[in-house]
């Protein structure tokens, strides 16, 4: 399976990331005055940024819409965000349009029902180890580690492992 999985991130142009489960641990903080925060892992931050220095586009695809995830994504580097949007399949073919991609140079990391369509259309759709049993079994694979915990890093490294990449960005902190 894992030659299956670097085979078919060979091609992968675009990596789209969900928010809740993927890239937090899929819990939601709410403060009495009615505003809302997440924790980030630094470990898959600094994944992303590798994914993106390695030459490889990256959005974020999130139904709920918050200000801290808008703050994270510029803080990464993330160049294309799009949130407050239950249909990520229409947003993934606007997205397309507008980069001039095919289905095949995606991968995308999801948790839940709604990332389903998006995960079986695209060239890599995995799941997160915390994700939902059903989400799980129809994805092309899915990660060791659980959301917020080292999953986006994972995803990422297999692209940058399968293009070539990851090993130069690594030895790049010898």
């Amino acid at each position: 399976m894992h030659e299956q999985l670097l085979q078919r991130a060979r091609d992968i142009r675009l990596a789209i990331f969900d928010v809740d489960g993927v890239l937090t641990d899929g819990r939601l903080y709410f403060l009495t005055d009615g505003s809302e925060f997440k924790t980030f892992n630094t470990l898959d931050g600094h994944g992303i940024k590798m994914l993106i220095n390695s030459g490889v586009s990256t959005a974020i695809i999130s139904g709920r819409k918050t200000p801290v995830v808008e703050r994270r994504a510029q803080n990464l580097g993330i160049q294309h965000l799009y949130q407050g949007r239950e249909d990520k399949l229409v947003v993934l073919d606007e997205l397309l349009a507008e980069l001039g991609l095919s289905y095949s140079e995606v991968a995308y990391l999801g948790d839940d029902l709604p990332d389903l369509p998006v995960i079986r259309r695209v060239g890599l759709g995995m799941a997160v180890a915390s994700a939902d049993g059903f989400v799980r079994e129809h994805a092309h694979g899915v990660t060791q580690a659980r959301g917020g915990e080292g999953a986006a890093r994972e995803f990422c490294e297999l692209i940058m492992r399968a293009q070539g990449t990851l090993a130069a960005a690594q030895n790049a902190y010898l």
